[in-house]
């Protein structure tokens, strides 16, 4: 049996590393020794608080789904030249008495071959933006085609500033929001918006033929659908509790109401891609850096400090 270090959390708001057994791997798996991973703040929050759905939320749980590691071991059925690459993985089921969810925070885990993606020369520390660019660029997809249109982004935490600067990319106008200075600080767009004192209407923001909702508040949602153009789109990029919007002024548009799953098959592969032409920089989105060592006070950063963009947590 193989014996890893990882993070787990042994109830709501608790955790900790700590040793853990593995499960044998497959003959189709590869083993992983971790580099690098990050927190979620969007899910990973409401896992921390204890709000997560069953069967997911059933303590001790290992969490984290952006995993970057060496590929040390590969099973006789899983492809022989991923030997010694370097990989991201989002999440391994491959623990004895702990629950994954999703399972990677852990020093050494066995993932099915088919999942890892290969970095292809981005840099390590990059990788763990691959389950979040992912995300962001399936996001911009449901949207359609935004050349030259008017696209607001609510909320520049990574999963908006990611989304902001491919829809840039794509030729969009992009306008983004956000409470929080120390965030906009960072942010790539043609209008920035500071909500925390003022309204958009004052920036006049007006007739958005899109917006996406990253911060993942309903009431940020709400407050933005006067800014919506008649026929526009609304995609919700966030996670959310439930869904509370008011349904007149969304009649009165005949707003089309999109909600986005993660990512598509390939996704991860394009986002790593993007990332390898310098379309898609992420360079200036580290803003924290933790070690094992560290993991409560991490966790604590990662999840509720607006400073932090993303936490690097180096094994």
């Amino acid at each position: 049996m193989t014996h890893a270090r990882a993070v787990v959390m042994s109830a709501a708001a608790t955790v900790a590393v700590r040793d853990i057994e593995l499960t044998p791997a497959l003959a189709t798996d590869v083993t992983i020794q971790t580099l690098y991973t990050s927190i979620s703040a969007g899910t990973e929050r409401m896992l921390y608080a204890g709000h997560m759905p069953h069967p997911m939320l059933q303590f001790p749980v290992i969490p984290g789904y952006e995993t970057v590691g060496r590929v040390v071991a590969v099973g006789a059925d899983a492809p022989a030249t991923l030997l010694n690459t370097l990989v991201y993985v989002g999440g391994a089921r491959c623990y004895v008495d702990v629950n994954p969810a999703w399972g990677g925070q852990s020093s050494v885990l066995h993932a099915d071959g088919q999942r890892v993606v290969t970095l292809e020369g981005i840099k390590p520390e990059h990788g763990v933006f691959l389950a979040l660019a992912a995300t962001a660029l399936h996001g911009v997809d449901m949207a359609g085609d935004i050349s030259g249109k008017r696209v607001l982004i609510i909320g520049q935490g990574p999963g908006g500033q990611l989304a902001a600067r491919i829809a840039t990319a794509r030729g969009a106008h992009v306008i983004v929001s956000d409470v929080h200075a120390e965030r906009l600080a960072h942010s790539r767009a043609d209008l920035v918006c500071d909500v925390s004192t003022q309204s958009l209407s004052v920036y006049g923001v007006a007739d958005c033929d899109v917006i996406i909702e990253a911060s993942g508040k309903m009431d940020a949602a709400a407050s933005a659908i006067a800014a919506l153009a008649h026929n526009g789109t609304i995609v919700l990029l966030g996670y959310y509790d439930t869904i509370q919007l008011p349904y007149m002024p969304l009649f009165l548009k005949q707003a089309r109401l999109l909600t986005s799953k993660e990512w598509a098959p390939g996704d991860l592969q394009r986002s790593r891609d993007l990332m390898q032409s310098g379309i898609l920089d992420v360079s200036t989105l580290i803003t924290h850096h933790a070690t094992l060592d560290q993991i409560s006070t991490a966790y604590t950063t990662a999840l509720f400090d607006p400073h932090c963009l993303k936490l690097l947590l180096t094994w």
